[in-house]
């Protein structure tokens, strides 16, 4: 798993910027996309995927200590849909991008 810091070193260096120019984009790319799924719109990126709201309804569960059943609430959560070309290049089917 990579790290924030490994990210934006990451980032910072195959777009050939600052470290700090490249926290600030990643970090304003972060906060529009989850204001905008909020409100209820999906985020595309040609090529990679779509971010989108994905509403969990409530559920039983169970404690796996006890075995006891425990009520779960709805709940919301930003999902990631990957486009087709990402999915063949994940695959292996075609060459990177």
């Amino acid at each position: 798993m990579a790290t924030k810091s490994e990210l934006i070193s990451s980032v910072a260096d195959r777009a050939g910027v600052s470290k700090a120019q490249a926290e600030s984009v990643l970090g304003a790319f972060f906060d529009y996309t989850a204001e905008s799924v909020k409100a209820g719109e999906k985020v595309s990126w040609p090529g990679f995927g779509a971010f989108s709201m994905s509403e969990r309804a409530p559920r039983t569960g169970r404690n796996p200590q006890t075995g006891e059943a425990v009520k779960i609430g709805k709940s919301r959560s930003i999902k990631l849909s990957t486009s087709a070309p990402m999915k063949e290049w994940l695959l292996g089917k075609t060459k990177k991008r």
